[in-house]
């Protein structure tokens, strides 16, 4: 597909998409109109994009399956097959870190998409209203720890904005993988931040995807995060139906969020295993686990200071991924003290 991609593209779209396939594909639409065009568009405009493709709705999935589901096997490792399979059950584990010694602070969030909606790369502004007035209501609803206050960015002032960012509790446009993908249309109309009044549960709404749920806490308890997580997702499904996917779990605008669209990591300062990078990935490596900069993806570590984080969504249920953090990060605090 050179004739599409820059020379030096390097995605998985640009890899999987072979002529014939694209020409197989380009007349295609979702119901709601999304083609192939849209899909790949940030793959093409950006040749340092990993993946290169959005899904614009959750026929995306169904419609250009023959280019989805070789991406997704190859990212995931995901044979042909194989079926997800969640698991949202509440965990007692040990603390990990109860000294604060290691561990900074623990998050875990997921990424949802409603049903019978456009995915953010693909919806129009009156069903964005739509969507967000019916999220407010399913958020007004939760009770007891989750419940909070709702933060739309079109009434927000810069410095209500800007305190919201220093926390940190909410977003900002998204990258210019995003921008091309259409994703930031209209921003900042219709997104919003909603936060429990003890600010350990927080709600991102239009984002990359309709929902980002969040549960964080400036400690190690692992379980107690997961579990708040469990809580919130119980109780707003009773309000809310998401997109899902017999075969792939929950729908998510990126592929690589697909399944669980989990995310379950730690800030840990390790300052001997700093000098012994190599040792600390081997470790990391065991439990599939990745690592990353202080602020996440393309960032440096900064005073020692790792974000470690799940690397497998799909193929795996929640409770696992939070299972296999959990040992990861107890044998790496042991390698630590070893040194």
């Amino acid at each position: 597909m050179s004739s599409f991609f820059p020379e030096d593209a390097c995605s998985l779209v640009k890899k999987h998409l072979s002529l014939n396939l694209h020409t197989a594909l380009e007349h295609l639409k979702t119901d709601s109109g999304y083609t192939l065009a849209k899909a790949i568009h940030s793959g093409i405009k950006n040749p340092d994009s990993s993946i290169g493709i959005y899904a614009g709705d959750a026929q995306s999935y169904q419609t250009f399956s023959k280019i989805f589901d070789p991406i997704i096997s190859d990212y995931h490792g995901f044979k042909k097959g194989q079926k997800h399979a969640s698991d949202i059950t509440e965990l007692d584990l040990a603390v990990i870190d109860p000294q604060k010694k290691y561990i900074k602070s623990t998050r875990i969030r997921v990424a949802r998409n409603l049903k019978g909606f456009c995915f953010p790369a693909h919806i129009l502004l009156p069903h964005r209203r739509e969507l967000e007035k019916k999220i407010k209501n399913a958020l007004s609803q939760l009770k007891g720890d989750l419940s909070g206050n709702y933060f739309p960015f079109e009434s927000l002032d810069e410095k209500q904005f800007q305190q919201l960012k220093t926390e940190p509790l909410c977003f900002e446009k998204g990258d210019r993988f995003q921008d091309a993908a259409g994703i930031n249309s209209d921003f900042p109309k219709c997104r919003g931040v909603f936060h429990s009044f003890d600010k350990q549960f927080v709600v991102w709404v239009n984002e990359e995807d309709h929902l980002r749920i969040i549960s964080l806490e400036k400690t190690s308890d692992i379980s107690s995060v997961f579990n708040r997580l469990c809580r919130a997702l119980l109780a707003l499904n009773r309000h809310l139906d998401f997109a899902q996917d017999k075969r792939y779990g929950y729908l998510t605008s990126c592929p690589t969020n697909i399944g669980t669209g989990m995310r379950a990591g730690v800030h840990i300062h390790l300052e001997k295993l700093e000098q012994k990078k190599e040792l600390l990935y081997d470790i990391a490596k065991g439990f599939h686990l990745q690592i990353r900069g202080t602020f996440g993806e393309k960032t440096k570590v900064e005073n020692a200071v790792f974000d470690i984080s799940n690397c497998q969504r799909l193929g795996i249920s929640e409770s696992k991924i939070v299972k296999n953090l959990h040992a990861g990060l107890l044998a790496i605090i042991a390698a630590e003290k070893s040194l």
